[in-house]
């Protein structure tokens, strides 16, 4: 999984789904309805992931369509300045809008999001927009579970898996779960599970993992009998506060400690986690290395305003894992 395998390929990973835009309170401890100032960032998991990647020197593309409008163009050019190839980034024709999320930071432990996403552009990504010869040229495809949720974004992402498996292209799963884009937990397990079954690497939270099973309450054990049945070779499993498991095919547990920091939101943690677990995986970093900067990055994010924005480097990662006190359970 290092960077010699990847070397010759022109992206360590590409990142499929939605880019949209975040407008994240400015006013921090009162509702949204009291708060009248909003920061706009990119948002969107996969696009968020890109943006993580690349801050930390990894060379990521993306698979998407934006809105032909002011978002659009706002998502293409910070995406581009980030250093992501944004040349399948596909601009939509027929007058759909770029999804939008307010965030509402009441307190730490309190914060809400309110989506538009409703007839929005990321979900029209066709399967005649998904290029073979781009996927060819990356060392891993990650995939974020929210653009199954329609067609025909989720027969593009269908079509993505199939081409990067025919292609030697790792698949990273990345379970995302949105429950306000899909119309029951039915369909999602099942979309869930055609995929998971189909990648390399699967990362989530044990909620979404009970999502993708259809179950309340499932087990660790019980979700890599499962998945290990099939592609899968590494699971990671997050426990919020109580840190995160990682699974090997060949039987190994790795477990990373939640770090300590003075957390402002909950939003954007997951997404850290992702790009800073991959990045020390592409650049051969052992799985346990892998899941501390994972943690690291989260902990990071969490104390900051936004989450495109605020997605650390690689110093700023391995300063905080070499000074910080992790929290022991």
């Amino acid at each position: 999984m290092s960077n010699g395998a990847n070397s010759a390929k022109k992206f360590d990973f590409i990142a499929i789904g939605r880019a949209c835009i975040d407008l994240n309170a400015a006013e921090y401890n009162r509702p949204m309805e009291e708060t009248m100032t909003f920061v706009k960032y990119v948002g969107g998991s996969p696009a968020n992931i890109a943006i993580g990647g690349a801050r930390l020197g990894l060379k990521a593309g993306f698979i998407g369509k934006i809105a032909d409008d002011q978002h659009g163009r706002f998502i293409e050019k910070y995406m581009s300045d980030a250093g992501i190839d944004t040349s399948q980034l596909v601009v939509d024709q027929e007058g759909h809008k770029t999804g939008l999320a307010f965030t509402e930071i009441k307190s730490p432990e309190e914060c809400s999001i309110l989506m538009y996403r409703d007839d929005v552009a990321d979900l029209y990504l066709r399967t005649d927009e998904v290029d073979e010869e781009y996927i060819q040229q990356a060392g891993m495809l990650l995939v974020s579970g929210t653009a199954l949720a329609q067609s025909p974004s989720r027969e593009a992402v269908l079509k993505a898996v199939q081409l990067a498996k025919r292609n030697g292209v790792k698949i990273v799963f990345e379970l995302d779960y949105r429950p306000y884009t899909w119309k029951n937990k039915e369909e999602t397990a099942v979309y869930y599970s055609i995929v998971a079954e189909q990648a390399d690497i699967v990362i989530g939270t044990r909620d979404e993992y009970d999502v993708m099973e259809n179950s309340e309450g499932g087990s660790n054990d019980n979700t890599i009998s499962y998945l290990f049945g099939h592609r899968p070779e590494i699971i990671v499993i997050k426990h919020g506060v109580e840190g995160s498991y990682a699974y090997t095919k060949s039987g190994e547990v790795f477990r990373a400690q939640a770090y300590k920091t003075k957390v402002l939101k909950t939003f954007g943690a997951g997404d850290s986690y992702a790009s800073a677990f991959l990045y020390a995986l592409i650049t051969g970093k052992d799985i346990g290395t892998a899941l501390k900067y994972g943690s690291a990055s989260a902990s990071i994010v969490v104390s900051k305003h936004s989450s495109s924005e605020a997605m650390p480097t690689v110093e700023e990662i391995e300063e905080l894992i070499s000074n910080q006190p992790v929290i022991h359970s």
